[in-house]
């Protein structure tokens, strides 16, 4: 018997017999805390799950098996071009309006299938943080100067923070190259644009299932949103056409899951939910029951949910627990907040960056809540860098990078974009004062 660990399992049991026995149970604060992670589980839970990370499992597992890994790491690769790679990496958010949990997923195949540690960083960052409409509202409601400066710095960011991780890791990144240059060539089944328009398919549904209610009455945000599951819709057939025609999946799987679905979406048409959720089980179902490539798919899928799903959970409710949700306090006072990042001093600045890395940020949910801050003193600069590592990051985004990438990769490429929008609020701070 090793003394050493017996002393170390009391320890631990002691340690959790005090927590609880001193838990601040009826404490205002406490208690409140905890019914706002469970609020926030409970949103996140409706508001993204189904229609933000499902969809996105879908495709992380279509890159893992519809995909070469020659393909991926011919345009991502360690040895791909490094203005291709970083170019196509930052501006994926324009296409892909996710949010910084939503993009994990994506993250993790295309890491997985080859991509270098630069142009798949470069990809995790910009996804969330280069989104279109986000940047739209920001200068609308924030100011253009602040909307300029977010769409401008996310792109620099992103392939700042990508070359950067790249240097720091120069070494792994040589030995993986080098054993890139050994791998064979991998047959190709399907021609590319077949490929690409599976994925635009699937891209479209993850895109326009979640656009967001714009706070304007007229105008071309308004027609995409009041038309959204219309669009979504077209790319859900267009989707079940190209299974059948060039993923060999049999017609009447198809039509067996298009009919209900169809039936739901006319039975319940405030709901779409409903059909969606059907459509969700009904792609589930019959390609789990593939012996082929479809059935790869869908293990891909599920082992990504697996892996990613537990982790987003846990990081959800601790964020809850600390800072609630938009409008509602934690653990931690918003006052505190709020008092911290008056001015543009390099603690105000720092806290910003800091916080907006670990609070949780839906899409556009950051503009209202910068808003607020802003009218409480906030200044520019610490404005800047929330808008700049807000986003991007999440302590449930953390928590799954670090599955993906270990704890010192993780560390490092949190450490860069907090250090980064710390300086460019600062910078543009000073600038703007």
């Amino acid at each position: 018997m090793s003394w050493k660990s017996e002393w170390e399992k009391l320890l631990l049991i002691v340690g959790v017999f005090l927590a609880f026995f001193y838990l601040p149970v009826g404490s205002q604060r406490f208690d409140n805390a905890i019914m706002e992670a469970l609020y926030l589980a409970k949103w996140y839970a409706r508001e993204h799950v189904l229609l933000c990370l499902i969809p996105a499992f879908f495709i992380a597992g279509a890159i893992a098996v519809f995909i070469s890994q020659a393909s991926v790491m011919k345009y991502l690769g360690a040895r791909a071009n490094k203005i291709l790679a970083y170019g196509v990496a930052s501006v994926s958010g324009t296409i892909l309006a996710v949010c910084s949990c939503t993009v994990l997923p994506l993250f993790a195949g295309i890491y997985r299938m080859g991509a270098g540690l630069g142009p798949a960083t470069a990809f995790l960052y910009s996804g969330p943080a280069i989104n279109v409409l986000a940047i739209a509202m920001t200068a609308r409601v924030l100011g253009p100067e602040l909307g300029i400066a977010r769409a401008v710095g996310a792109i620099l960011f992103s392939v700042v923070i990508g070359i950067l991780m790249h240097l720091i890791f120069i070494k792994e990144e040589t030995e993986k190259s080098l054993a890139q240059v050994a791998m064979p060539e991998e047959e190709v089944k399907r021609p590319l644009w077949q490929n690409a328009l599976y994925f635009a398919a699937m891209v479209g549904i993850l895109v326009f299932a979640n656009w967001g209610k714009p706070d304007e009455t007229t105008g071309l945000w308004v027609a995409i949103y009041s038309a959204k599951w219309i669009v979504t819709s077209l790319f859900a057939l267009a989707l079940g056409v190209m299974l059948v025609r060039w993923f060999a999946v049999a017609w009447w799987k198809v039509v067996a899951t298009a009919l209900p679905v169809a039936g739901l979406a006319l039975a319940f048409p405030h709901q779409p939910l409903i059909a969606f959720a059907a459509a969700t089980i009904g792609l589930s179902i019959f390609t789990s029951t593939d012996k082929g490539e479809n059935g790869e798919w869908f293990a891909s899928s599920w082992g990504f949910a697996k892996q990613i799903m537990p982790l987003l959970l846990f990081g959800v409710l601790v964020a809850g627990l600390l800072l609630g949700r938009v409008g509602n306090e934690g653990l931690i006072p918003s006052e505190w907040v709020a008092h911290a990042v008056g001015g543009n001093s390099l603690a105000a600045n720092f806290f910003a960056s800091f916080a907006g890395a670990f609070m949780y940020f839906a899409t556009l949910t950051e503009v209202p809540i910068l808003q607020g801050l802003i009218g409480n003193g906030m200044g520019k600069g610490p404005a800047l860098a929330l808008l700049l590592a807000g986003p991007a990051l999440s302590l449930p985004n953390m928590l799954v990078i670090r599955s993906v990438l270990g704890t010192k990769k993780t560390v490092v490429f949190v450490s860069l974009v907090i250090v980064m929008a710390t300086i460019s609020g600062i910078l543009f701070g000073a600038f703007f004062a």
